[in-house]
């Protein structure tokens, strides 16, 4: 039985209730510093595997038990965080055998030679992923992930409160807001903002004009775990966040009138395992990204984590109902989904001179103290 949705739908119930409850935070957005000599131990090549990825995405449920027993591959080291300033700390640590990675994470480990190349063909049930999301995870020809999850962004409010919110302009006009704390929330102002051809890719120009219209308001809140938007809803001090359509999932099975604002276009992410650089021997780190590429494994994951599995062969039973939320089998849904890169994307190409990452990072940082 799926575990996950009934507890974070009992948290979400007890804060509706007026107390307080705790759970796990899910998109990884920063990217780690560089690091060019690892001091720790690297991976092993006897047999067993360093892991490390975000809380839920793996360690539930036997999960990590089970790929033991069925694979004779040992796990010596699990890691999990919460945050992506956790991932990208624990990064810059030590080497791992597998990585699971966001966008900019991703971006940044190729960048920095700190993961290698997968060989598709070594990755049982690698066709059944989404040529969409295996496209992404493609650069320069080679395959650098395999992916597993994904999700995007709605702005949801409250019914009850707010008539005629149905309007994404007034979601940025609004005070009682709650916005993710990420540089790439810029990316959803800028769709807010329109006028721009591709939220990832903003001149300097694009971009001031997307943090005057975010300045407008330095009083909204901005969270890093979404249970402060649902608490938000539940005392009322909220009448719009951004969210995924889980939380909306959740506050509506609480209660709340809760509705997403219609929109043209949003932002979305995918994150895939990753094959560290430097691994002696990877027969348990690809027994590893197979087993992750599984319908059973990404059906378990789906539904505890409340995100949307890149293998549509997982969007049954206890999963059905996070899938239909995401519109996984919906081509017209994804087609609205511009999917997260690490700024500036790809303005080279299309000779535009872009700001990068560190820019956005640096005037997010100065939006939010």
């Amino acid at each position: 039985m799926d575990r996950r949705i009934p507890v974070v739908a009992l948290a979400v119930t007890t804060l509706i209730a007026g107390t307080g409850a705790a759970s796990p935070s899910s998109t990884p957005t920063p990217t780690p510093k560089p690091s060019s000599s690892p001091s720790a131990t690297p991976a092993q090549s006897d047999g067993t595997l360093q892991i490390l990825t975000y809380r839920g995405y793996a360690d539930y449920s036997g999960t990590t038990s089970e790929f033991e027993r069925v694979t004779g591959c040992r796990i010596a080291r699990f890691d999990t965080v919460q945050t992506a300033d956790e991932m990208a700390a624990k990064v810059n640590e030590r080497p791992y055998d597998v990585i699971s990675a966001g966008p900019v994470l991703a971006a940044s480990l190729i960048e920095g030679r700190r993961v290698q190349p997968i060989d598709p063909a070594r990755v049982t049930g690698y066709t059944d992923l989404s040529k969409r999301f295996r496209d992404m995870t493609t650069q320069s020809g080679k395959v650098y992930g395999v992916p597993y999850l994904w999700g995007y962004h709605e702005f949801l409010y409250d019914s009850a409160k707010v008539k005629d919110g149905d309007d994404l302009r007034r979601v940025f006009d609004s005070d009682d807001v709650a916005l993710q704390d990420s540089p790439l929330t810029i990316a959803d102002a800028a769709l807010a903002l329109g006028g721009v051809d591709d939220p990832y890719e903003l001149t300097t120009e694009e971009l001031d004009r997307v943090m005057r219209l975010l300045r407008k308001h330095d009083e909204r809140a901005y969270w890093k775990n979404p249970l402060d938007l649902v608490k938000g809803f539940a005392t009322g001090s909220l009448d719009y966040a951004q969210a995924t359509p889980y939380y909306r999932l959740l506050l509506r099975k609480a209660g709340k009138p809760i509705k997403a604002v219609g929109a043209r276009e949003t932002t979305g992410w995918v994150d895939s395992w990753m094959l560290g650089a430097g691994v002696p021997n990877t027969d348990c780190a690809y027994r590893w990204l197979a087993y992750t590429a599984s319908p059973a494994v990404q059906r378990n994951a789906a539904a505890w984590v409340g995100l949307a599995p890149a293998n549509l062969k997982a969007c049954t039973s206890k999963a059905k109902r996070v899938c239909d939320a995401y519109g996984a089998d919906k081509a017209s849904r994804l087609d609205r989904i511009a999917f997260a890169v690490r700024p500036p994307g790809g303005c080279a190409a299309n000779e535009r001179e872009c700001t990068d990452y560190a820019a956005w990072t640096a005037r997010w940082r100065e939006l939010v103290g």
